[in-house]
């Protein structure tokens, strides 16, 4: 295996958490987030920069609410937009080169076997699997569609006409447990209690009009269109989406609850973890070989953890007691993090 470093986010450990309230009836979608459907939910906190606070809030509104039934798990986004364009028509395509809006799902948050998915204002989606985080090796699996899938976009403005007195653009989507729970634990949908690891991403290009149309602002020193910002829900602390451990919590609610979530006392074990797992892979990147000694990659940090080493030539696996020390968490070299 031919094992990267892997940049260590620069963030404390706080994702965003979101109780999840089961729908009372049917979707409709015709991407408009106004209608009686979305009432019982809440809208998340605004997004804010990828890197979190390293950078300033974004200049435009996004938020997100989310319902679940026995069938679906249901999206809506809102977009503060007065710039609203989109050119790309066919699916699958790399909807990031247009504005677009994104989400992940990992459902067990082994950060292995994982979901993204994108949709650009023409409503036109890209979905596609995961096996493992790009920095793992990957791959993405492009052909992987999410079977069922709704989706609408609804646009208060006037689509790629910079004269219209646009507002915002609107999403709503519905994804089928029965595509979804492929990645999930027991390949089921989520219990009432149960927490699935999510965020979502705005992808945003600097654009201006020209000749009545909008077109992508290029940097004069390098004749390319000046990089997109992202702007998310859940912080990551770094430019890469592709860190699931970082993602929040989307909590499954009930008539009878939850109505709160408390950070569990061993997602903090697992990002612990996670940390020597950056470490041990950067150590290697360095060195040539990996490092026995926990105290060396643990260095002057508070931990609560008393984490077990062991190394060949090319693997790892580092372990720590569960909460209760009823049970071992481990994860190896390839990020696969998982519960003994």
């Amino acid at each position: 295996m031919n094992l990267s470093g892997v940049p260590e986010p620069k963030i404390e450990y706080a994702p965003k958490h979101y109780i999840c309230r089961r729908a009372q009836g049917p979707l409709v979608p015709d991407g408009r987030v106004d209608k009686a459907f979305w009432a019982p939910a809440d809208w998340t906190d605004d997004f804010v920069d990828i890197e979190g606070d390293l950078r300033p809030k974004p200049a435009k509104q996004t938020r997100v609410k989310m319902l679940w039934d026995d069938e679906y798990f249901y999206f809506a986004a809102e977009l503060t937009e007065d710039h609203i364009w989109a050119t790309l028509t066919e699916r699958d395509s790399v909807i990031f080169y247009d504005n677009d809006f994104e989400i992940f799902i990992d459902p067990d948050g082994d950060t292995h076997r994982y979901y993204e998915f994108e949709i650009n204002a023409l409503n036109t989606v890209w979905d596609l699997l995961l096996v493992k985080p790009y920095r793992d090796g990957g791959p993405p699996v492009n052909g992987w569609d999410i079977s069922g899938l709704k989706t609408a976009v609804h646009i208060e403005g006037k689509l790629n006409d910079p004269g219209a007195d646009n507002r915002k653009w609107s999403v709503e989507v519905a994804m089928p447990w029965a595509s979804l729970r492929e990645c999930a634990a027991g390949c089921r949908p989520p219990a009432p209690g149960e927490f699935w690891r999510v965020n979502f991403s705005r992808v945003e290009w600097r654009t201006e009009v020209r000749d009545g149309e909008y077109r992508k602002v290029l940097n004069p020193e390098t004749g390319k269109p000046y990089p997109e910002d992202n702007w998310v829900w859940s912080p990551m602390g770094i430019i890469n989406m592709h860190y699931p451990e970082l993602w929040g919590y989307v909590v499954f609610a009930d008539g009878d609850g939850p109505q709160s979530f408390e950070l569990p006392r061993d997602e903090r074990i697992k990002w612990e973890l996670r940390k020597l797992f950056y470490r041990e892979r950067n150590y290697f990147a360095a060195h040539g070989e990996f490092s026995k000694d926990a105290k060396l990659l643990m260095g002057a940090d508070s931990w609560s953890i008393d984490p077990v080493i062991e190394t060949t030539r090319s693997l790892f696996q580092i372990t720590a007691p569960s909460s209760d020390g009823k049970a071992v968490f481990c994860i190896r070299e390839d990020g696969k993090l998982w519960k003994e």
